[in-house]
């Protein structure tokens, strides 16, 4: 089984939990699209220590921090569904989206879609602020409306539990993780919060 990595917005934390899945799981890593610098592969890479990760070269590289779909179109490029295929490995894959489930490819794909095509489950990353529980159960919905398995939710940030409560409570889903506000993310705080999800991940 493979695993998705989407947020409910950009800045979710979705490159910290692909690092966290992948120190967890001995996984590999990959994001099929990356738009602008740095990137996600370089970050992930200093944040894992385990010695088996392999960490893919993306399918599309785009120069413009922006959605695929416009950073696309500034370079004449036109990222096709067909186009991507899963790295060849004997491990779990960890597939990093770029942005939230409904974020553009192209004017008729959605990066959510990328998940489809590899049979991927999903684990959603919610950061907590004005507004998250409407965009965390909308991305709840969307996934569900796409028969698309939900292997749970990781909260990021600042806690709130009366929010992480009714988000739970509304989306019938488990909580794999909460990820504190940290001050530096290194590779021991990675490492920490891998042990922290392997308690919960089978649960």
């Amino acid at each position: 089984m493979n695993y998705f990595v989407t947020g409910i917005d950009t800045d979710s934390g979705k490159t910290l939990v692909s690092a966290i899945l992948c120190e967890a799981l001995n996984a590999d890593y990959w994001k099929p699209v990356q738009a602008g610098l740095p990137l996600d592969r370089e970050t992930v890479k200093g944040l894992v220590s385990n010695p088996s990760t392999v960490f893919h070269d993306e399918q599309y590289f785009l120069k413009l921090p922006a959605s695929p779909h416009a950073a696309a179109k500034l370079e004449d490029i036109r990222i096709e569904m067909d186009c991507f295929e899963l790295p060849r490995t004997e491990r779990t894959v960890i597939i990093e989206g770029a942005g939230g489930c409904l974020v553009p490819l192209n004017q008729e794909n959605f990066v959510i879609e990328i998940a489809e095509r590899f049979n991927s489950e999903i684990v959603l990353v919610a950061d907590l602020y004005l507004g998250s529980i409407n965009h965390t159960l909308l991305s709840v919905s969307e996934l569900r409306r796409r028969g698309l398995p939900l292997k749970g939710i990781i909260f990021n940030g600042e806690r709130n539990p009366q929010s992480e409560e009714i988000i739970l409570h509304h989306a019938d889903v488990r909580c794999l993780l909460r990820i504190e506000k940290e001050k530096e993310i290194n590779r021991q705080i990675v490492r920490s919060y891998a042990d922290k999800l392997l308690l919960t991940w089978n649960a």
